[in-house]
């Protein structure tokens, strides 16, 4: 039986990798949780809203009323505070909270603290008092806050004039040497024996509100794991985590903060196979993990994407062939043909509309069966190019999908049914 996995706040970058990386396993079933109203809700099949903010006083117990009403064996926080208000009520909530023990989450929260713990053991930045500044004027610094993530807070200072008025915005900040150089997140994983199995490391090329946007793993990886064992024996991991650290002036790896749980753009190395979410949950329940990783060359690119609720219900889909299926008359158009293989999941019926009679290739059966696709098909319905569409439409609770503007609006006038044209397949 697969056991549930309840994901709060489930529309946060990491709460939607944690879907990305775990949705399709036999072993575990995912529920997305949340606060507020977000992306999570167009992602999640299983979906409970409502949830208070981590800072009302019923926060845990209606959290422990989710999970004993929907028999939850695990909850995986998605968020950094939340992480740390979770694991701290484990035994309360009852059931497991994948991340490490509550003094690693409370460390990594804070990066002063985090500073203090691995001062000796790795580089830390140096850290500025204003009034040391004031009277050093050693400038350029870097401010960021000390608890948080993200780009909130965050920025180079270059005078006396820009600390003063970055600090009466942004007072909790802390204050640390600027690092000029190239900026890398390390990807890790430690098993339930402590020992890291993975420390992977990616150059952050873009960055956009703090989250890397373009990355690429970095080839040589030795520096970077050594970096990894020296901060894995000072705290106590369990299960995903990462390091950020930047090239200082003189070129020397300089911590930038140290996170409890994977960072949103490790599925870079998911494409290699690293599945550090899906590893954590496994390794929550004592499950031996083992790391395959395919050395080959990837790089990550992350933009906006969109997702659509449509109140819309129909018993059958009815496509054309050429144009639309069939592009250039060369190549499937993968996009609608995924959209109607969801049909077959669904139980809909498909049924193809074509006048296709190009003599060059080949009759439609022939080339349905060449281009592996016939099999998609409820009904296949060859039209001569003397006959309408609209004359085959038998069935009112259907869509129509097609090309061409002419016969949408044909279609639309008379049967007042919702037509698709190919930019609008993606909105199903």
């Amino acid at each position: 039986m697969k056991k549930n996995i309840l994901v709060f706040p489930c529309g946060s970058e990491i709460g939607l990798e944690v879907y990305r990386s775990v949705k399709n396993s036999t072993h575990f079933n995912l529920i997305g949780a949340n606060s507020v109203d977000d992306h999570g809700k167009f992602v999640f099949e299983n979906y409970i809203d409502g949830i208070p903010f981590i800072t009302d006083p019923d926060f845990i117990d209606v959290m422990k009323k989710v999970v004993s009403e929907n028999k939850i064996d695990a909850i995986y926080p998605a968020m950094d505070a939340v992480i740390e208000i979770l694991k701290k009520n484990e035994d309360v909530l009852g059931c497991k909270v994948i991340a490490p023990d509550t003094e690693t989450t409370q460390i990594c929260l804070s990066k002063s603290r985090t500073y203090k713990v691995l001062q000796g053991s790795v580089k830390t930045p140096r850290l500025f008092t204003a009034e040391e500044l004031r009277n050093t004027n050693a400038f350029p610094v870097f401010a960021k806050p000390d608890i948080g993530y993200g780009s909130r807070g965050a920025k180079k200072l270059n005078s006396l004039v820009e600390m003063q008025s970055h600090l009466e915005q942004y007072p909790s900040c802390i204050l640390v040497e600027y690092l000029p150089g190239k900026e890398y997140t390390v990807d890790c994983f430690s098993d339930n024996s402590g020992k890291l199995l993975v420390a992977a490391p990616r150059e952050r090329h873009r960055i956009m509100n703090g989250i890397s946007v373009n990355t690429r793993p970095v080839p040589d990886e030795k520096k970077f794991h050594e970096f990894a064992e020296k901060i894995n024996k000072v705290i106590k991991f369990r299960g995903a985590w990462f390091y950020q650290v930047k090239l200082d002036s003189n070129g020397e790896l300089t911590l930038m903060e140290v996170a409890s749980r994977f960072g949103g753009s490790s599925s870079l190395f998911r494409a290699q196979g690293i599945n550090f979410a899906l590893m954590s949950i496994f390794d929550a329940f004592d499950i031996p993990v083992a790391i395959l990783r395919n050395h080959y060359d990837v790089e990550m690119d992350r933009a906006l994407d969109n997702k659509y609720k449509l109140d819309l219900k129909y018993s059958e889909v009815f496509v054309d062939f050429d144009d639309c299926i069939y592009l250039e008359k060369q190549y499937v158009n993968d996009a609608l043909m995924a959209f109607l293989y969801r049909c077959v999941n669904k139980r809909i019926k498909v049924t193809l509309l074509s006048r296709h009679d190009d003599i060059k290739l080949g009759k439609l059966d022939d080339l349905l069966d060449k281009l592996r696709i016939r099999q998609v098909f409820d009904r296949i319905l060859h039209l001569d190019p003397s006959q309408k569409k609209i004359d085959f439409i038998d069935n009112t609770d259907s869509i129509f999908i097609d090309d061409s503007f002419a016969e949408r609006k044909a279609v639309a006038d008379k049967f007042h049914i919702p037509v698709f044209s190919l930019d609008m397949v993606e909105a199903l």
